[in-house]
């Protein structure tokens, strides 16, 4: 690099380079996309979401090793039964509960819980002063949250078919509808809890109190069919007896009731206003 003196000033440094010098480069900060906050968003969210054992044992593992465990030291439910169209309770009804207890307990405890915890500790609030606006950490959140309830779904149906002999779902695009719209469903339930409640401890208090009776509502613990005639249409209105149901007419290989759509959309609908009116960012 090449320098001149004038008099009086002190030297001065060539803007223009020597022959011999490298190529000077100008480097300039290039803003990043939005397509790249929000993978590097997911990225985070995902560690995150990793670092918690109980959260990843409850949405993923729990439903996993009770299939395995009921299915294996319980005979009664490796053979057939006439209450259930001649199939085993393996074969449909413990995959099909599984799946509506993993996707559940995401939709009422995990998600909530964590958008409750990041209103109270203000991480909403300080996002919406960055680029990273707030609600693309809610979207986020629903993606990471669905692709965990998709992983707990193909593990469970997966081992299943592995250790149980359980038939692979007879009707694969119909189950991935009410798998879809029952999932939507559930995260608006889980998105209204989050937007009404005043806390992290009322998010967790209410959605465990939720979430016990809509489980028994969708078959978990007393088969739908072999419910009574009231009790069993009682369930057909509420999201979890829909959803289960639709689970089980999916896997049995018959396309799922009207009726039970209707609701799952209805549900969704329903709850995806209330979380959209009365969500507070702070």
């Amino acid at each position: 690099m090449t320098t001149t003196t004038r008099p009086g000033r002190p030297a001065a440094v060539e803007t223009r380079p020597s022959p011999g010098d490298p190529p000077r480069r100008d480097f300039k900060e290039t803003p990043m996309t939005t397509t790249a906050r929000f993978g590097r968003l997911a990225a985070v969210e995902t560690r995150l979401f990793l670092r918690e054992p109980a959260t990843v044992f409850f949405s993923v593992l729990l439903p996993v090793a009770l299939l395995l465990v009921l299915g294996t030291s319980i005979p009664a439910f490796r053979t057939p039964d006439p209450a259930l169209g001649g199939l085993r309770v393996v074969d449909a009804h413990l995959p099909a509960m599984m799946v509506l207890l993993s996707v559940m307990t995401l939709a009422l405890s995990t998600l909530p819980i964590t958008l409750a915890v990041y209103r109270e500790r203000g991480v909403l609030r300080r996002m919406s002063t960055t680029p990273v606006r707030p609600s693309m950490l809610l979207a986020v959140q629903l993606t990471l949250n669905t692709t965990v309830a998709v992983v707990a779904t193909v593990l469970t149906l997966g081992l299943g078919h592995l250790v149980l002999r359980a038939p692979a779902p007879g009707a694969p695009w119909w189950f991935a509808a009410v798998l879809t719209l029952g999932g939507l469903a559930m995260f608006a339930l889980g998105l209204a809890l989050a937007a009404v409640a005043s806390g992290s401890r009322m998010v967790q208090g209410t959605g465990t109190i939720l979430l016990f009776p809509l489980l028994f509502f969708g078959g978990m613990w007393v088969p739908r069919p072999t419910m009574p005639d009231l009790l069993r249409r009682i369930s057909d209105f509420t999201p979890s007896g829909a959803f289960g149901q639709g689970l089980l007419d999916a896997i049995g290989g018959h396309a799922p009731q009207a009726l039970h759509l209707a609701v799952l959309a209805v549900w969704a609908l329903a709850a995806g206003l209330v979380a959209a009116r009365s969500f507070r960012w702070q």
